[in-house]
């Protein structure tokens, strides 16, 4: 579907209608880009990305305070470089005056930089969770609502080991920022529970042939932790099977969303059993996540549950929505008053309170799961327990968790 299509723009008004509002309609939409990856191996989560973002608007009837919202979309393939040439053209171009956006890891961090340069735009994530994006250095202009990649991680570890038994674990992730953080998040716990992780592989986005990373992996490790998304899960889940792989699993958030449980193939044979956690989870039975979810369902493509990009979309966009809502679409002044509503801003988000830090990145809960096929046949995440209000630095005083350093290939590492 077309954004033109799917976006709600100013009402068309006839030259004699002089009301006050109307005119307001007319002359003054709020601009808002919205910067998914529409192109390359994260295609289908950039999709998803958008139906969030367009269920948020559409709950608010494509209006704030008498200002309609237009919606004006930019395309990235998850490289860093997309992304800020897809930003520059919807801030210098377009004129948004609000940004959500990215989607993939590296690219947060590109956005968060870009987003010095242009301290008139607000920008707001999308999905993307590198924990540097907000933890070092931030941008007083970038807001995250969505949560880190680390955070999204709570209770796997301690989960693994103490309820899964596993003692060693191999782990296979895409190669940048994104996944670096969810490893560090899943070995925060594991390894302080007295787990190790002998070996990591590391694999490019879009690679197609796994088998030297499969032939890789230790004979002896109790499980492998995969973090891969979108294409990439797919390719080496299905390669996995195909070589007659049989260590148990461990999902990285992106492994086990709906972007990939809906896949063709054989996630069924492969992923059923698999403990995961992150920011969602399907069997979510609050009245909240029901609500959102049919809500969802009525965007053309809709999953048979929002994917993690749809939840995180959603709740960047009714953000930017409810502090546009609290100082009426007024955006003069440098959007001060606009990102003081932002920085105060505390919400009910269909799984549950969102708050932001000092370095706006938000405190929420997480959700410990397990893929499990329900009734009808398809693949869901099946709800095991909830870690309530998860901050930036996992519980650890701030000054102690800073010492552990940056996210990177080798850190951390407990072989």
């Amino acid at each position: 579907m077309t954004m033109k299509r799917r976006t709600l723009l100013a009402l068309t008004l006839a030259t004699s209608l002089t009301a006050p509002s109307l005119a307001l309609a007319q002359s003054d939409p709020i601009k808002i880009g919205l910067l998914a990856t529409f192109e390359g191996a994260f295609t289908v989560l950039g999709e998803d990305g958008e139906r969030g973002a367009m269920t948020a608007v559409d709950e608010f009837g494509g209006e704030v305070a008498g200002h309609e919202i237009e919606i004006i979309k930019g395309s990235s393939d998850a490289s860093p470089d997309s992304a800020v040439r897809a930003a520059r053209k919807l801030v210098e171009q377009d004129g948004v005056e609000i940004l959500i956006g990215p989607l993939s890891g590296d690219e947060g961090i590109a956005i968060k930089d870009f987003a010095k340069t242009h301290p008139e735009v607000t920008f707001l994530n999308g999905s993307s969770a590198a924990q540097d994006t907000t933890l070092r250095d931030p941008a007083d202009n970038f807001y995250r609502f969505s949560t880190d990649g680390a955070q999204w991680m709570a209770g796997l570890g301690d989960y693994a080991y103490d309820e899964k038994g596993y003692r060693k674990v191999a782990t296979v992730a895409e190669d940048y920022s994104f996944p670096y953080t969810q490893v560090f998040g899943f070995m925060a716990e594991f390894c302080k529970a007295g787990g190790t992780v002998p070996s990591k592989s590391w694999v490019p986005i879009g690679n197609k042939d796994y088998s030297s990373v499969i032939a890789a992996i230790p004979d002896d490790v109790d499980a492998i932790y995969v973090a891969l998304g979108g294409a990439d899960a797919v390719n080496f889940l299905s390669q996995y099977y195909d070589a007659g792989g049989q260590a148990p699993l461990l999902g990285g958030s992106i492994t086990v969303d709906q972007t990939v449980l809906t896949a063709k193939g054989r996630m069924k044979d492969v992923l059923v059993g698999t403990p995961a956690a992150g920011p969602t989870a399907d069997t979510n039975d609050s009245e909240a996540w029901k609500e959102f979810t049919a809500a969802y369902k009525k965007q053309d493509g809709a999953f048979p549950s929002p994917s993690l990009f749809a939840h995180a979309y959603y709740v960047n966009m009714k953000a930017a929505l409810l502090a546009l809502e609290e100082v009426d679409g007024e955006l003069s002044d440098d959007q001060q008053a606009f990102r003081d509503a932002l920085s105060s801003l505390e919400f009910e988000t269909p799984t549950g309170k969102v708050s932001l830090d000092d370095n706006r990145n938000a405190v929420a809960d997480m959700y410990l799961t397990e893929v499990t096929e329900a009734e009808d046949g398809t693949l869901v995440n099946e709800l095991v327990k909830v870690t309530p209000q998860v901050n930036q630095t996992l519980g650890i005083d701030k000054e102690e968790f800073m010492a552990l350093g940056a996210v990177s290939r080798e850190n951390p590492s407990c072989p």
